[in-house]
């Protein structure tokens, strides 16, 4: 792997292109004054709206404006992600924030109007303008939020705290990217150096326990330091949630969370207790890996070095890529082709370079194309980060290429079915396609250990969320002491009694960014177990499935997510795919523990 000092040394195609989106600073501030221009124009309409032709001239102008605002914002977001410490970036970034402000106060009386039209006055509009029929399917599904949207007034206050709102999630981005600074481990030179997260994930599966416990306790040193501050940022983060629920009047800040998506509760509760219900593998698992590392006592650190060691190999990225697209043919030559020129096309960048944004995203830009950022480590995870990002920027690409803009945004529900199809076909690909049964035996403990960091992982995950949330609803104490007992209590139920835990344990919460998402991890839960079984039937070779899955990834939002996923034969209200994805983890475990006995 190469480490880079500054992001100068990094090669030009493995970073992204951004002015596909503005050629220059000049444009995007034409944009920023245009958008100011179209705000105060959009005030003009409030109570001005009366007949067909008004209506039709609003929507097209606020759509007309979200567009270019998108262009705006992720324009100025994407160069923050590249290096968080440049100011000059943040002064971009709060300018769109705050711009953003201003279109929503300005547009704040709109659905109280609409809302306040009778359903009948609304169809007759559209009848009469040939043009509002573009905007009819959202139009109509606006009546579904009727008894949560405020009156004119209450709405436009309500807009006025959309930054304060946000200012949880903003301060531990800040805290979690720019100023955390981890403790020291020591190089191979036996010189201290301070931790990085690349490192770190590479330090957690080395084969020199010392190296990972340094790695584990220096990793998360600042995170025990920063614990009170940082539980008062996710405390302020929950209750803006349940607050606002209870203002918009849903029952709980997880049904308001589920309520656009139209997905029951009972989705999120069963995931929970099927999880639950079979988690003995998980258990069996533990015991596998406890008995296997031989040691008396297995850690937290323990958890993620590879059992078969001398598999382990370097993946340059180039390598990495061409090893995606040959596991991605079974989706067909269009699919690979167009995967093949986002990267001719630069529409990754690629390397973990200084104040960078940690981890990885897909974003997708109407008009423009996705932007995937990586921060690759030449390994087998950053392969299958890869794929998995990949996965969302095709989803993005066929998305804007076959729907109109209204609809060529997804949701969050359906994007980690993307996603996760790419990780499975590439773990059957290189299991299928290696001779070498240590190899074998890898892979498949790195397929358990994706499956246990996608799906168990986010049910625990999950639950801290329900849990934690409740106790907002109830009035309770939310600290960090709260925080630590109830993410202890769960990750004993999810990962069993042979683990002994460090301190450290507890505070997993600490560092967990989707938490300022409530309710989106379990996504990637129902995402996985959706995946493995249009995945699987994709590799039978059964075409209708494969037709249907690139279906799929052409609607958008075109209809509810679990209307979108049943038409590849996934129906998430009954119990079969999870209980089905339980299974194959349990057959894999089995399989896996043979194959070390031999």
């Amino acid at each position: 792997m190469t480490a880079y000092s500054i992001r100068a040394d990094v090669k030009v195609e493995e970073t992204w292109r951004l002015e596909d989106i503005y050629q220059n600073q000049e444009l995007w501030e034409r944009d920023y004054q245009t958008i100011l221009n179209s705000v105060e124009k959009l005030k003009t309409f409030d109570g001005e709206i009366g007949d067909a032709e008004s209506l039709f001239r609003y929507l097209s102008l606020s759509e007309e404006l979200g567009y270019t605002y998108k262009k705006l914002y992720v324009y100025a977001m994407l160069q923050v992600d590249l290096d968080t410490r440049v100011s000059a970036a943040q002064g971009l970034l709060d300018r769109a924030s705050q711009l953003g402000q201003k279109i929503s106060a300005a547009t704040s009386f709109f659905m109280p109007f609409l809302l306040s039209l009778e359903e009948g006055t609304l169809k007759s509009y559209i009848k009469e303008v040939e043009g509002l029929r573009y905007f009819e399917d959202d139009l109509l599904d606006s009546y579904r939020f009727k008894a949560h949207v405020l009156n004119k007034d209450q709405e436009a206050i309500l807009s006025l705290f959309g930054e304060a709102l946000s200012s949880p999630q903003k301060t531990f981005g800040m805290i979690n990217n720019a100023d955390i600074k981890f403790g020291e481990v020591t190089n191979d030179d036996g010189e201290k150096v301070t931790l990085t997260r690349g490192m770190y994930s590479n330090l957690v599966e080395n084969h020199d326990r010392g190296k990972r416990k340094e790695a584990y306790k220096a990793y998360y040193q600042p995170y025990l330091q920063l614990q009170n501050t940082i539980a008062s940022t996710l405390s302020s983060a929950i209750r803006n949630n349940t607050t606002m629920a209870k203002t918009r009047n849903y029952p709980s800040a997880l049904e308001k969370s589920l309520f656009s998506d139209q997905v029951p509760t009972e989705v999120y509760d069963n995931l929970i207790s099927a999880t639950k219900a079979n988690i003995k593998p998980m258990y069996d698992y533990i015991k596998l890996r406890k008995k296997h590392l031989g040691v008396d006592e297995l850690r937290a650190y323990d958890l993620n070095v590879p059992l078969v060691q001398e598999a382990k190999e370097d993946i340059p990225y180039n390598e990495a890529f061409e090893i995606m697209i040959k596991a991605l043919k079974p989706l067909g030559e269009e699919y690979v082709s167009t995967l093949v020129s986002f990267k001719e096309n630069r529409y990754y960048d690629v390397r973990e370079t200084p104040g960078k944004r940690s981890g990885a995203y897909n974003l997708g830009l109407y008009g423009v194309h996705p932007f995937v950022l990586l921060n690759h480590q030449d390994d087998l995870d950053s392969l299958f980060t890869l794929a998995h990002e990949s996965g969302h920027a095709m989803h993005s690409y066929y998305s804007s290429k076959y729907q109109p803009q209204i609809s060529a945004g997804y949701s969050i529900f359906v994007a980690e079915v993307a996603s996760t199809v790419n990780e499975i076909l590439l773990i059957r690909y290189l299991l299928n396609t290696t001779t070498d049964q240590n190899k074998k035996k890898h892979l498949l403990n790195h397929f358990i250990d994706s499956f246990k960091g996608t799906f168990f992982t986010q049910v625990m995950f999950g639950e801290f969320e329900k849990i934690t949330h409740e106790k907002a609803e109830n009035d309770e104490p939310l600290n960090a002491e709260v925080f630590n007992t109830v993410y202890e209590t769960i990750y004993r139920a999810y990962n069993g009694e042979d683990i002994v835990f460090d301190d450290e344990v507890k505070f997993g919460w600490s560092r967990i960014p989707h938490f300022y998402r409530p309710f989106y991890v379990y996504k990637y839960a129902t995402g996985y177990a959706s995946a493995i079984d249009i995945a699987d039937r994709i590799l039978s070779g059964d075409e209708g499935t494969l037709e249907q899955y690139l279906t799929f990834l052409k609607s958008g939002s075109s209809e509810h997510p679990l209307e979108l996923l049943k038409k590849t034969g996934v129906d998430l209200t009954k119990p079969e795919a999870i209980e089905n994805a339980l299974k194959i983890f349990s057959g894999l475990v089995k399989e896996f523990g043979e194959l070390l006995e031999k």
